[in-house]
C-alpha cells in the first residue's frame, strides 16, 4: 500500500513538474504560478525541489489526502524558494493531541513539509500559509536546518475551539544538530518553534533556534521540549497567548515565551525579547545545569518566571538566572526551587499589577505576590536551599514588604540573600 502510494506521488509529480536532469543530485524546479496537488509529494535522496523564478506555489488540492503536501524520504533533500498552501479551510480536522505514547509524525496529517528519520535536510526561504497541521514536522532527524522560513495563518483546533498544538515548526523524537534560523511565524494558532519528545525517546540534541521572530501565537512562541545542549538565542516575539480564544484553557496550557518541558539540561535562553504574553515570560519545567540571561519581557499577564520539575529524572539545580528584564507582571516576578541556583542582576520591575491577595496556594500566601518566592517545591518536593540570590532590583505593588518572600517550610538562613534592591 505504501508503495502505491508513493509510485502514484512520484507519478503525480511527474506530470506536474518540470524535471531538470543536472550532474550530482536531481533538482526538481517548481513551474510557475499554482499548481493543485492530491496526494503527497516524495522526495527521495538527493533531491532539490526549488520554485521559479517568477514564483511557484504548490497548493492542496479539497481532496487532498496525505501526511504532508511534502514527504521528504531521503537524505540531503533541499527545499526552497516556493511557496506551500495548506487549504486549511477544506482540511482543517478537529483533533486533540495524540496519546502520550504516539509522535506527532504519526498522527497529525495535512502537514506543510514531514521528514522522517533523514540526515542532512535543509529548508530555506519556503513560505507557508493556511497549513492545517504542521509547517514543517521533522521527527528522528540529523542535521537540519530550516532558514528564511515563513509561517502565516496556520494550524488547527481541537473540538472545543482552542489550539491543538499545530501551525508552527516542530523537531521532534530525538532529532539532532539542527537550526532553526532567520524564520518569521505569525498568526499561528499552535505553538511556534520547538522540540518534543516522547518520555520514551531520545532527547533531541545540539540544536539552535536564533534570530526568528513570533507574532500573534496562540500557545508558546518558542518551547525546548526534552532536550540537551540547545541555545535559544535573540528571538523576539510580539502577542503570545493571542488571540485569547484560541488559548487551551481546558487543557490548561499557559502561553509562554519560552517555555520548557521534560529533561533538559546544558541549555541557554539567552537574549530574547517578547512584548506583550498572555501567559508566563519563561517557564523552566524541567530545566537544570544551564543559563537563562539577558532576556528582557515587556507586558506579562501571568507570572514572570517559573521553575518547575514535572519530569521525575532530574533535579531543580545550577540554574543561572541572571541579567533578565521583566517590565508588566500581572504576578510575581522569580518562582525558585531545588539547589544552588544563582538569581542575580535581574530587574524585576512593576510586578504585581493585579495587586494581588491571591490566597490560591494553601499555605503559601505570598507566592503569587513577591518579586522573588522560594518554594517548597512544584510538581515534585523541592525545598529552595543553597541558592544565591543577590543584585536584584525588585519594584510594584507591595514589593517593599513582600520583596523576596518565600515558603514557611523554607528557613531563612537556607539560602544567601544580599545586596538586593526593593521598592514601589
Amino acid at each position: 500500500m505504501v508503495r502505491a502510494l508513493a509510485a502514484g506521488a512520484m507519478l503525480l509529480a511527474a506530470a506536474l513538474f518540470f524535471l531538470v536532469q543536472t550532474p550530482g543530485p536531481r533538482s526538481v524546479l517548481l513551474r510557475p504560478g499554482v499548481t493543485e496537488i492530491h496526494a503527497e509529494m516524495v522526495l527521495e535522496e538527493g533531491a532539490e525541489l526549488r520554485g521559479s523564478a517568477s514564483g511557484s506555489v504548490l497548493r492542496a488540492a479539497a481532496d487532498f489526502h496525505g501526511r504532508a503536501l511534502v514527504v521528504v524520504r531521503g537524505n540531503r533533500v533541499t527545499p526552497r524558494d516556493f511557496t506551500v498552501d495548506g487549504n486549511r479551510a477544506a482540511l482543517e480536522e478537529r483533533t486533540g493531541l495524540p496519546g502520550y505514547d504516539v509522535p506527532f509524525a504519526r498522527f497529525t496529517r495535512n502537514n506543510g513539509v514531514l521528514a522522517e528519520g533523514v540526515a542532512d535536510l535543509g529548508i530555506q526561504n519556503v513560505r507557508f500559509r493556511e497549513i492545517a497541521g504542521f509547517a514543517v514536522l521533522v521527527s528522528r532527524a540529523r542535521r537540519v536546518t530550516i532558514d528564511g522560513v515563513r509561517v502565516l495563518d496556520s494550524g488547527s483546533r481541537n473540538a472545543a475551539g482552542r489550539n491543538n498544538t499545530t501551525g508552527g515548526i516542530l523537531l521532534e523524537e530525538g532529532t539532532s544538530d539542527f537550526r532553526v534560523t532567520h524564520c518569521e511565524v505569525r498568526n499561528v494558532r499552535g505553538n511556534g518553534i520547538w522540540t518534543h519528545s516522547l518520555y520514551t525517546s531520545p532527547r533531541n540534541a545540539r540544536g539552535v533556534f536564533t534570530e526568528n521572530l513570533l507574532e500573534e501565537i496562540g500557545r508558546d512562541a518558542l518551547q525546548v521540549g526534552h532536550a540537551t545542549e540547545v541555545r535559544v538565542e535573540g528571538n523576539v516575539g510580539r502577542r503570545i497567548g493571542y488571540p485569547e480564544e484560541t488559548v487551551d484553557v481546558e487543557g490548561k496550557a499557559i502561553p509562554v515565551g519560552v517555555d520548557t518541558a521534560g529533561n533538559v539540561d546544558r541549555s541557554l535562553y539567552a537574549r530574547n525579547q517578547f512584548f506583550g504574553i498572555n501567559g508566563k515570560c519563561l517557564d523552566l519545567d524541567g530545566f537544570h545545569d544551564g543559563d537563562v540571561r539577558d532576556n528582557a519581557c515587556v507586558n506579562i499577564g501571568g507570572y514572570g518566571i517559573v521553575m518547575n520539575n514535572t519530569n521525575p529524572d532530574m533535579q531543580s539545580r545550577h540554574v543561572r538566572i541572571e541579567g533578565n528584564l521583566l517590565d508588566g507582571v500581572k504576578y510575581g516576578g522569580i518562582f525558585v526551587i531545588g539547589e544552588e541556583n544563582a538569581i542575580a542582576h535581574n530587574r524585576l520591575l512593576h510586578l504585581n499589577l493585579a495587586h494581588c491577595g491571591c490566597f490560591w496556594t494553601a499555605g503559601e500566601p505570598d507566592l503569587f505576590r513577591s518579586g522573588i518566592y522560594l518554594g517548597e517545591g512544584a510538581e515534585r518536593p523541592a525545598l529552595a536551599r543553597g541558592n544565591v540570590v543577590e543584585r536584584n532590583e525588585i519594584t510594584g505593588y507591595g514589593m517593599e514588604r513582600r520583596c523576596i518572600g518565600g515558603s514557611p517550610h523554607v528557613y531563612p538562613d537556607w539560602n544567601t540573600l544580599r545586596e538586593n534592591t526593593c521598592g514601589k
